[in-house]
């Protein structure tokens, strides 16, 4: 099965004018993202699987290496449970 990831119920991502980041704010714990986590995890819809979020960000992006770096940061968000 194709994993098509979606927020954990119980994050919800926040742009911070503040400080003018994005957040992850979870039970008891905020997350601060760098670079352009943010807009990631915005792709993370629960319709879109890891190749096409990949296809995407990578015609956004030419030359970044995000066929091997998206992957793993949600990889790593999803062993968080931040994401499923």
């Amino acid at each position: 099965m194709t994993w098509r990831p979606v927020l954990a119920r119980t994050a919800v991502l926040r742009h911070d004018r503040v400080r003018g980041t994005d957040l992850l704010l979870l039970p008891e714990r905020v997350v601060v993202l760098h670079g352009r986590a943010g807009g990631v995890l915005r792709l993370c819809d629960g319709t879109r699987a890891v190749a096409e979020i990949v296809a995407e960000l990578s015609g956004a992006f030419p030359g970044a290496p995000v066929a091997t770096e998206v992957p793993e940061f949600l990889s790593v968000l999803r062993k968080e449970g931040w994401l499923r």
